[in-house]
Order: structure tokens, then sequence, then C-alpha cells
């Protein structure tokens, strides 16, 4: 230290924590049991990824809640151009149903999480993810890939905090005692999570697989998209325009990735489309219930595959197909920053060179039905495909030879077990 320098030693600055926020009840008593149990300067960070009337009023709550500072950052069209649309790119779909709208959020909000501690210089970052569910992994791999150094602080997984708030009815108690901001009303019957890929439900009322979250009695849950018997009884037919295997307009209207998604979203929505209801399971060993809306996502998906059924060549289509289950399993486990997802990209990358062109489809009560597709780099050639006699390039005959060379090692496995029964 220079003699001129008055600064005091590094050991008595107070711990700096970068939190990632909510406004939500659980954020909102970990922000204050972190500045208390760590003696912490606490510097909230809630990423807008399309969670709407969700970020209004948060900078206020956090500030009151006791923050040092709260960063709100607008990721919505880096999140649709970095993470959605390259993992739409891939086929990517979890267990054959959830489309990893939370999965897909994570590693962006752990980037910039990441990147805040850095500029602020703070010592550790710290999450809400509870010690039974995926977030928890996916955050923290992410730092780990990411910043290797940073400290990362779970209260969830610390026997202190577990003992102090057992349940919701000691963190309401300790909000009030403490002046913190938060909704303190009947607590609803289940969370959810937002973003602008889906809206995800679980817990509460929905740990019970029998209970029927399509029953008309429980249509309030849902917030992005109309019951399919509700939906209009005319279906609707949508354009989406494709160019290496991303889509670029729709309705004949160019829109960013972005703008894709915010109009899918709109479309899907009104005509009920995107609902799912999985049993699925998480990466910690057990098993959850979520219910998902993914309107959007649900389209963008299935106009996808539809584009590639004309433009991508079989073998291609299918070693990437066999790779699905790995990839989605990736995003899935929070592993988006690892090697192997990153090699994985750049196979799907290379198989969406062609996957251009327009798929029509018609949206009706829930259902996403193909209408049309059309794509100046077709495959299809229906010189070669038509059944009409005499006017296919394809001779038939040809498949005699071709059906002989297939079957001669099932006669020679038939043989063999012909003699070894005499």
């Amino acid at each position: 230290m220079h003699s001129g320098d008055h600064r005091p030693p590094l050991q008595s600055l107070p711990m700096k924590i970068v939190l990632a926020y909510s406004g939500g009840l659980d954020t909102s008593i970990i922000l204050r049991w972190l500045k208390e149990n760590y003696q912490a300067e606490v510097i909230a960070f809630c990423a807008d990824i399309g969670q709407e009337e969700e970020v209004d009023g948060l900078e206020a709550k956090a500030l009151r809640g006791g923050a040092s500072k709260c960063c709100i950052d607008n990721l919505q069209e880096e999140f649709a151009r970095d993470f959605i649309f390259p993992m739409f790119q891939a086929g990517a779909i979890y267990e054959g149903q959830y489309f990893l709208g939370t999965s897909i959020a994570r590693p962006l909000i752990a980037r910039r999480m990441v990147e805040i501690a850095r500029s602020e210089r703070a010592d550790a970052i710290a999450h809400g993810a509870t010690g039974k569910g995926n977030d928890q992994v996916r955050f923290e791999l992410a730092a780990a890939a990411l910043a290797p150094d940073l400290r990362v602080i779970a209260p969830w997984r610390e026997e202190q905090f577990r003992k102090q708030f057992p349940g919701r009815a000691e963190m309401i108690a300790f909000a009030q005692k403490n002046g913190i901001p938060v909704e303190a009303s009947a607590e609803k019957p289940y969370s959810s999570d937002r973003n602008l890929v889906h809206i995800s439900f679980e817990g509460g009322i929905l740990e019970d697989p029998w209970f029927d979250a399509s029953a008309k009695e429980n249509r309030g849950m849902f917030k992005l998209s109309v019951a399919p018997e509700d939906a209009p009884n005319e279906p609707e037919h949508v354009d989406l325009a494709f160019e290496s295997g991303n889509c670029v307009a729709v309705n004949e209207k160019s829109l960013s990735p972005l703008g894709v998604m915010q109009t899918l979203n709109q479309l899907g929505g009104k005509h009920g489309i995107g609902r799912v209801d999985i049993v699925e399971n998480r990466f910690v060993g057990m098993k959850g219930r979520g219910v998902y809306e993914t309107p959007g996502g649900a389209i963008l998906h299935f106009a996808h595959r539809q584009m590639e059924t004309l433009t991508m060549d079989r073998e291609v289509m299918h070693l990437r197909d066999s790779l699905i289950p790995k990839y989605s399993t990736l995003v899935y486990n929070g592993l988006w920053f690892s090697p192997e997802r990153e090699a994985l990209q750049a196979l799907v990358t290379e198989t969406q060179r062609d996957i251009t062109g327009v798929v029509r489809l018609k949206l009706y009560k829930g259902n996403i039905i193909v209408a049309g597709r059309k794509s100046a780099k077709n495959l299809y050639d229906r010189q070669i495909a038509t059944m009409e006699s005499g006017t296919s390039t394809y001779d038939q005959g040809d498949a005699t030879g071709f059906i002989r060379l297939n079957a001669l090692r099932l006669k020679v496995r038939a043989a063999l077990k012909s003699s070894t029964k005499e």
C-alpha cells in the first residue's frame, strides 16, 4: 500500500453478494437473511426474460428490502437469439414432452450474474433454488464453467436457514417483523415461473399426479393460453418462413427472434396450444410433476420439424435425431456451457444450412395441423415419388435386388435356426 493511500485493508470491507432476485417471498427473505447472516452488501439482480408485469416495481421493492443496488436487465432479445433459437434448431424436447423453457433460461441468468459479480467485484453469487430441484444444479454448473473461482451461496441448502424458515408461515412472519415488502396473502396452491418460452407450474395441489390441472375449476391457473375447448371455433392459418433453421418471418412479416416468440405466443395462446402436463425425471434423482404452457414454443418446434422433413437429408436427420435425447438432457441438467453441448451445437448448425422455406400451419383448439410446406431447397422430387404409372423416373424393378440383398442375413439366420431345431 502506498504511503498516501488511506483505504481500509481489504479484509475490513463487507462481503458483497449478487443475488438472483424475483421479488417473491423466498428471494425477498433470502436477501435480508444474506445481509444479516453474512454481514454482506447484497446486490439484487433480475433478468427480464419475458416475465411481463412481474418486473414492475421490482427495483423499489429490492431497495426497501435491504439491497444496496438492484440491476434489472432486459435480456429478452439475447435470450431468444442465443439460447431459444439454437435449442429449437436442435429439435430439443426432454423425455418427449418438455420444451425446456425453464432449463434454457438458467444459463443466461447465471452468465449475467457472473458478469455483474465481476463488474461489482463481488465475492459470491446466490440463488433461491431449493435443494430438491434442478435449478440449483443449472445455476451452479453454469457458474462453475464461467467463473470457477466465484463462490456460490444456496441458502436452502444451509441447515441454519431451513431451521429458521421451516415453512411459509415463518417467512411471512419474518417479513412482517422486518418490514420486508412481500405479498403476504393466502398462499397459491402452486408455484409458477414465467419467461419468453413458457410458464411452469409445480408444487402444492399439483404434487398429486392424479389431480386434473385441465379441469374447468382450475382454468384460472393458466396465464398464456385459453383452454382448448374455449378456443375459437374457426381454425386460423399461419405461415412461418425459415432461413437456415431459424424462423425469420410470420405471415410474411419479418421479425427478430424475440418478435417471433412474442407473435407465436399470442397466436398459440389464442388457440389453446402448448399445454403440457408431465411427470418428469429430475436430475437430482426424483420424479416431479410439472404443468407447462408453451404456446409459441410448441408452434415453433412443430413448424421447424415440418421444414426439416422437406429439406433435410435422411441420414443427416436420423443422426441428428439420435442426438436429441442427449442434447435435451444436457440442457435440462444445466450443462449448456459444457464442451459436449457446444460440440453438438456445431453439428446442429451444420445440419441446418438448407432448412429454408415456408411452412403453413392450421391452429385449432389446441392442435397444430400442417397445411403446406414449400422450399427452394426441396429434396422432395415429385417425379420420383409419384405413384402415377409411366411418369416416375424411379424404376420399381430396381427394388428387387435391393430387397434381396437386405434379406440375405435374415435368410441365413432363419436357416441356422431351422437346422439347430432338427
